[in-house]
């Protein structure tokens, strides 16, 4: 049986993420992204092997720029795509793991809309385009939730009045768990050990950044909450900070809720400490050169992520070792070496050549001799949707 293909889909409020994933293959052979849907800028840029291409699309939606992605992935599958997986933020306690999608999990995803209303909306709009486009082709939604629902109740319980959780469904659900599971995964596989035997604190760093506690390829705990607000210090997002800032900006400012969420979310994080970026690319550059802003939004940064990843290790019956991933997580050789210094009570020591060799996508163990395991793993969130997609076809 030939090798087969799945489309991988992200939507955002304004974008679409997508990659053609071959099981057979490393690499995409197509992947790109549309942006500033919805506007007179809209525009698809696109790989196809080596060639890089862009189309200009004005006012274009979803749907429009869908029926454009559609058929270059059926051209890069050679007309042979098995499926469509699509990522959803949200899933709720609706969902512990991918669904294929049929009109219950549409209902599913929509009932979970209140707790992502910038995600969800925006994941329903690109299954209605694809199932519109591709009827007859099996589509399958893999929730960024789903891993943590095997978090135990003392972790994922707020201590507020039972009713909010019971009937509005307030607690903690965290994200990124596509990325957590498949680099704990493949920690595993690089370190020799099984998964169903094996311990790991994990940190995804981006522009969002969580840390997570995974016991036997399962989540135990992990730093994002209700949203992906809560927890690290991100990029624009504040991550942790005290609940009553929000009635003290109002007393003391005039802010609304409005005002104040908006704060927490698009103008804090490194972006609003630094007062100079939210690109940690950026800032490690100033730092350099001594700004004072750079530098505070560095120390904060590292600090709060020791922090959480302490926190996790509360979670975990032993310790096999410590992951980095994501954008930051993957390529930046400082924050990983202030990170550790962080942490050493847990005994973590770097290889300061091991730790500076791997960037761009290398993978390794960085560790010095002697210390825990301390790991860079580059995710792949689209190969994990592709695979979950078909594991569900072959069911």
């Amino acid at each position: 049986m030939s090798a087969r293909n799945i489309l991988v889909i992200n939507c955002g409020s304004s974008s679409i993420k997508f990659a053609l994933v071959n099981e057979a293959q490393t690499t995409f052979p197509l992947q790109g992204l549309a942006e500033r849907l919805g506007s007179p800028e809209a525009v698809i840029h696109w790989q196809f092997g080596d060639v890089k291409e862009t189309l200009s699309l004005p006012g274009a939606d979803h749907q429009v720029a869908l029926g454009e992605i559609l058929p270059l992935a059926q051209e890069a599958a050679g007309g042979r795509l098995s499926g469509i997986g699509h990522r959803v933020v949200h899933g709720g306690e609706h969902f512990t793991d991918a669904r294929l999608i049929d009109e219950s999990v549409i209902e599913g995803i929509r009932t979970s809309a209140q707790l992502a209303p910038l995600h969800n909306p925006a994941h329903l709009i690109g299954i209605a385009a694809t199932m519109s486009l591709f009827p007859d082709l099996p589509q399958v939604s893999v929730f960024d939730t789903a891993f943590h629902q095997t978090m135990p109740p003392h972790a994922y319980r707020y201590a507020v009045p039972e009713f909010l959780y019971k009937e509005h469904g307030v607690r903690r659900y965290g994200f990124h768990g596509t990325s957590h599971r498949y680099v704990s995964k493949r920690a595993a596989e690089m370190a020799g050990l099984p998964v169903e035997d094996s311990a790991w604190l994990s940190a995804h760093l981006g522009n969002g950044c969580s840390t997570c506690a995974i016991v036997n390829g399962e989540s135990r705990d992990t730093s994002m909450g209700l949203t992906p607000l809560e927890g690290l210090v991100m990029g624009t997002r504040s991550g942790d900070v005290d609940p009553n800032l929000h009635s003290y900006l109002e007393r003391t400012l005039g802010w609304t809720i409005e005002q104040v969420d908006r704060m927490l979310n698009n103008d804090s994080g490194l972006k609003g400490l630094s007062g100079l970026s939210n690109d940690m690319r950026t800032l490690s550059e100033a730092c350099l050169s001594g700004h004072p802003g750079a530098v505070l939004a560095f120390e904060v940064f590292c600090y709060r992520l020791a922090k959480s990843l302490a926190g996790m290790a509360c979670a975990l019956p032993r310790l096999n070792g410590l992951i980095f991933t994501g954008g930051i997580g993957e390529n930046s050789a400082a924050v990983r070496e202030r990170t550790v210094e962080h942490l050493k009570l847990f005994g973590f020591q770097l290889d300061a050549e091991a730790n500076a060799r791997c960037t761009r996508g290398l993978a390794g163990e960085i560790q010095a001799a002697g210390s825990p395991r301390v790991i860079v793993v580059p995710t792949n969130e689209e190969r994990q949707i592709a695979l979950d997609t078909l594991a569900l076809l072959d069911a």
